[in-house]
């Protein structure tokens, strides 16, 4: 009687100890069957240079914090890995943000923190299997969804923080992709985010999107600037939106003049219904050139000293300059909560006394928020409920709904 054929192995978990990952053996269950192997770090390599490795789909790098001196090995490995076309996940589980993200330079194709979420493994195998859009597609002229009707009428947007953590870049990445997933039932809103810290710009991190060098020369030659190089350099997220990252190396902030940023401004909004812009906290000569171009200017601060002092700086360094100040719109970061009456009073004595209004308050949404960033996911995939995701939804859909009725009042 002739034996049943063992199913082909399609995937395999490559660890130190699989044992010490009883969760992933159990989700590669779930997943493949019995369609799949277990490999050590040495074995793997070896592996990976046979015959046998052809038919292999993805590898489950599975580490923890005592594998973080084998970084090195563990890189050979990705890079072995790609270099035969199988996939990567990585699997982690107390390892520090910077090994994660040498790891996922390297080339791993997808992260998933351990403990595994529930059918989180099983969700990385689909976008693995998922073929991305194309950047030439995304790159369409706006369709309007009610915002931008015409060719080069995106809706500019700009966050700029006053002080060091008052949660810009948060604001700025999550408010991109809230607007890009805006739409529940109808065609959502083509949206771009743009980095223009270019010393300390970390959307790239926040969002878990490599750093380019093609970035780089894009800024450095803006003579030759047009949509293809403009569509080279942007990085699609999600397949929801794309973005343009910090370059790779950190640049002067006079690296790149006024005309420069009104032509990557301008080429955005030719193909984008909105540019959201997170820029650096340092006044520089092209800010102008941004705050002149932005139809809301978000500027975030908190309830302390320094950022009530940066507030005034600001404010004095604008009106001294005939530069339109009333179009900036304050975000006050850690807001008080609703009972917190002090708190409160607080907040109206810092508005009376520096004569603006603070027309946005965003609660402290604790710890998830840099757990979120370190992990590279926005709040909406991985902390939904969070207060403060909450906020920037409503802001989001504000806006939206605001545009739509503009262009349909138009």
């Amino acid at each position: 009687m002739n034996q049943p054929e063992a199913s082909p192995i399609t995937a395999c978990t490559i660890s130190r100890d699989v044992q010490n990952f009883d969760l992933l053996i159990e989700d590669m269950e779930t997943a493949l069957g019995e369609a799949w192997g277990d490999l050590g770090f040495s074995e793997a390599m070896a592996f990976f240079n046979q015959s046998d490795s052809d038919g292999l789909e993805f590898v489950a790098i599975a580490i923890d914090s005592s594998d973080e001196e084998e970084i090195v090995m563990l890189g050979d490995l990705i890079t072995l890995a790609k270099s035969k076309k199988i996939k990567v996940i990585l699997i982690a589980e107390d390892v520090s943000p910077a090994v994660l993200h040498q790891l996922l330079r390297q080339g791993a194709d997808e992260f998933v923190p351990y403990p595994l979420p529930e059918n989180e493994l099983q969700a990385a195998i689909e976008r693995l299997n998922k073929q991305p859009e194309p950047v030439m597609q995304v790159m369409a002229a706006p369709t309007g969804h009610g915002v931008s009707g015409t060719t080069g009428d995106g809706v500019l947007l700009a966050v700029h923080g006053l002080a060091g953590g008052t949660g810009a870049t948060t604001l700025a990445t999550n408010l991109a992709y809230e607007l890009a997933t805006v739409e529940k039932k109808a065609e959502n809103p083509k949206v771009c985010l743009l980095d223009f810290d270019l010393q300390f710009g970390s959307v790239a991190t926040y969002l878990d999107l490599p750093r380019r060098d093609v970035v780089y020369e894009m800024w450095s030659d803006t003579d030759a600037l047009d949509h293809d190089i403009f569509r080279q350099a942007l990085t699609s997220f999600n397949d929801k939106m794309q973005v343009l990252t910090a370059p790779l190396d950190m640049l002067p902030l006079d690296f790149v003049s006024p005309e420069d940023v009104a032509k990557v401004i301008a080429l955005a909004r030719q193909h984008f219904d909105y540019v959201v812009i997170d820029m650096p906290s340092t006044l520089v000569q092209w800010s102008e050139t941004v705050l002149h171009e932005a139809q809301v200017y978000f500027a975030t601060l908190e309830l302390d000293m320094r950022s009530a002092q940066n507030t005034l700086r600001l404010k004095r360094a604008l009106q001294a300059e005939d530069l339109p100040f009333e179009k900036i719109r304050f975000c006050l970061n850690r807001a008080p909560k609703f009972t917190d009456l002090n708190g409160k009073s607080r907040v109206k004595r810092m508005s009376e006394s520096l004569d603006i209004s603070i027309e946005m308050q965003f609660p402290d949404g604790g710890k998830p928020i840099p757990q979120c960033n370190d992990h590279g996911l926005p709040l909406s995939e991985s902390a939904a409920k969070n207060p403060l995701r909450k906020e920037i939804m409503k802001l989001a859909r504000s806006l939206h709904d605001l545009g739509k009725d503009e262009a349909e009042a138009a």
